[in-house]
């Protein structure tokens, strides 16, 4: 099971958003899906980030960081807003980062067509948490395992990033692993449609962060980011958006800070 996309929200005290949502859940619209994320237009009035140094992208600096944390705030933290009185379940994901001759590169995932939820949307392997996980790196490296086969023995768990709950009603943890170039996948053919592989520097320079909103007919209104991608060898475009891009946004603030 991946823990897929959804819009993000502004938590307090980060950097505003032009997205805006009823002060009251309404049932009646807050668990609304966005029928095509790539329609909803660019908000180019946010302020740009500066681009973190190349140095601080490498497995030594991402292992140091992790050893010693700056302090920091993350800028997406939940859609409890729209749970109503709901407790969230928790689970983790995996946040893959492969040494590859250019630079590290994050694995992710494109979910089936046929699922009958978040179909053909783009997700860090991982899931709900099971009584035997033990912990969230126990559930992230356990889920991974029996998403897209990659053996746990491959995956050199650097640390965690701060929970983040979705608006479909999980507390997940992302998990943040370095993955033996050497590693096999072997990907559940009725969950995962493709695993590929986005350049680390590219998810994390907010030159390519993009702030969107979508806007329903009757008036409201969804703040979101997205991080499109297109594939060099043949041109192909994956659109990372929703809980994928704030979680990747938290990463850049955690390593940036």
């Amino acid at each position: 099971m991946s823990v897929a996309d959804r819009p993000t929200q502004r938590a307090a005290g980060a950097p505003a958003s032009t997205g805006r949502a009823p002060a009251a859940a309404d049932p009646s619209t807050t668990r609304r899906s966005i029928p095509d994320p790539r329609e909803a237009p660019i908000d180019d009035s946010v302020a740009a980030l500066p681009r973190v140094s190349s140095e601080r992208l490498c497995p030594d600096a991402l292992r140091e960081r992790f050893r010693r944390p700056p302090m920091w705030a993350p800028e997406f933290i939940d859609d409890r807003w729209r749970l109503g009185p709901d407790t969230p379940r928790p689970a983790a994901v995996l946040v893959p980062l492969v040494p590859r001759g250019d630079g590290l590169s994050v694995m992710l995932t494109v979910r089936t067509a046929h699922l009958s939820s978040h179909a053909g949307q783009i997700a860090f392997p991982g899931g709900r948490t099971e009584p035997q996980d033990g912990s969230p790196v126990g559930t992230a490296l356990r889920e991974t395992e029996e998403e897209i086969g990659l053996a746990r023995a491959r995956v050199e768990v650097l640390g965690q990033l701060p929970t983040y709950t979705t608006g479909t009603g999980f507390i997940v943890t992302p998990v943040v692993g370095l993955v033996d170039a050497a590693h096999r996948l072997e990907p559940d053919a009725n969950e995962v449609a493709e695993v590929f592989e986005v350049p680390l520097a590219f998810l994390l320079d907010p030159a390519n962060h993009q702030r969107r909103l979508y806007r329903w007919s009757d008036g409201l209104e969804r703040s979101f980011l997205a991080m499109p991608w297109r594939r060099p060898d043949d041109g192909r475009e994956f659109f990372v958006w929703g809980v994928t891009a704030a979680m990747l946004r938290n990463l850049y603030r955690y390593i940036a800070a």
